[in-house]
């Protein structure tokens, strides 16, 4: 496979990555200090409006969508690296509109939605104007297994009711949050993968109660957070479900494949800044009588480090150029593939990164224990390796082999 980008995609990675040097690492720390000092943590830092404006204003705005006259127009594959070099910083998607669970969200509304639907929802999204949260995972089932998702949606006239509770849900506690899509039980009787239905709720809903956030390994990441929802006897139109009744695993397919790919290549990025900050630290730090840089067991760290970093990339732009000429569908494998492999990868490199700084690694100065937070959670997010494991593995006993392969 020969990693060759296309014109646009490369004068983009110029940008982006000028803009992050002038304009996004220099603020990081700015980011935090206003946040902090919020009076309510759940609203936005005045900062991050002002990144927001700069970034619109040169054009790098709504870069991930690959269809639409909003974004960039850019293929997966286009788009990777681009994401890669937002994902460096915890607060850089967000700045070109480009962030979970709202790209999702958007993609959804755009692919699935009515002309009313995108209206209210999906200009304020395109707009900046309001955030999106994704109701999926439920605390009373396994949701590995999606099937069994059961918060009850039940038809009453011109409307549904919805029954049930959430959790981990992103971007529940955001105070710019006006719209949840939620994944819900519309008919039990029905064959097992057209029992359910997404659907739009407005988060001011009457019976719709955000009842606590959720730590990730001690991190609540405001201000959009990862919230547990309860819904009680919440009524939204009919006309909120999304492409129709029974077709929630449809959309959820849809929706996933990309979503994956910009997860992965945000941890890649995370992973990419790690080694950087790893180099850093060895030529600076002095033990036993010479710099960490000369000692065997820190080379070797930089050195797996760059090894599976760079076997992480080639294989998710692999699947990205799968994702762009044969479809999601075909690529399935390749999918769950670095789903598994990029994640971990981050994770193994930002360990390897606390190391080698010692307990520097591990408190708030250099963003490593936040983003090894984040790294292990992401093996959660989407589905757990354990899930994706299987699927590679059922489609590699599909294969058609010789009966003697030696």
């Amino acid at each position: 496979m020969v990693i060759e980008f296309s014109q646009k995609s490369r004068l983009l990675q110029e940008q982006l990555t000028a803009f992050m040097n002038k304009h996004i690492y220099p603020n990081e720390g700015v980011y935090i200090e206003q946040q902090q000092a919020l009076a309510d943590k759940w609203d936005s830092p005045p900062v991050m409006d002002e990144l927001k404006a700069i970034a619109r204003n040169e054009g790098l705005w709504n870069l991930f969508l690959p269809e639409s006259q909003e974004g960039a127009g850019l293929s997966n594959y286009e788009y990777s690296p681009l994401c890669e070099i937002m994902g460096r910083s915890p607060i850089g998607p967000e700045v070109f509109n480009c962030s979970a669970p709202d790209t999702g969200n958007i993609e959804v509304i755009e692919r699935y939605g009515t002309e009313e639907h995108k209206k209210l929802w999906m200009e304020p999204l395109l707009n900046g104007e309001i955030r999106s949260a994704f109701a999926m995972t439920e605390p009373d089932v396994a949701s590995s297994d999606a099937t069994n998702i059961n918060l009850r949606a039940e038809r009453d006239g011109d409307e549904y009711v919805l029954n049930g509770r959430k959790w981990w849900t992103s971007g529940a506690l955001d105070n710019r949050t006006r719209i949840f899509i939620t994944m819900c039980k519309t008919n039990p009787e029905a064959p097992r993968h057209q029992q359910h239905s997404m659907i739009l709720v407005p988060k001011n809903t009457p019976g719709v109660s955000v009842l606590r956030s959720l730590r990730v390994l001690g991190y609540e990441h405001a201000p959009c957070g990862h919230g547990e929802v309860e819904f009680k006897d919440v009524r939204v139109p009919a006309s909120n479900v999304l492409l129709g009744p029974g077709r929630g695993f449809e959309i959820a397919q849809g929706r996933l494949g990309p979503g994956r790919i910009h997860h992965c290549m945000r941890m890649i990025g995370v992973a990419e800044r790690a080694l950087e900050s790893m180099i850093v630290r060895a030529r600076k730090r002095i033990a036993f009588g010479k710099p960490l840089a000369e000692q065997g067991v820190v080379r070797d760290a930089i050195a797996k480090s760059r090894c599976e970093i760079d076997q992480a990339r080639l294989l998710t732009l692999h699947a990205a150029h799968l994702m762009d000429t044969v479809g999601n569908k075909a690529a399935r494998s390749e999918i769950a593939m670095i789903k598994v492999v990029a994640p971990s990868m981050a994770h193994r490199v930002l360990d390897r990164a606390i190391q080698v700084h010692g307990g520097a690694g591990v408190c708030q100065d250099f963003g490593l224990a936040d983003a090894w937070a984040l790294s292990r959670a992401v093996r959660l997010m989407d589905g757990p390796d354990e899930v994706h494991m299987d699927t590679i593995a059922k489609l590699e006993l599909r294969r058609e082999l010789s009966e003697k392969p030696w």
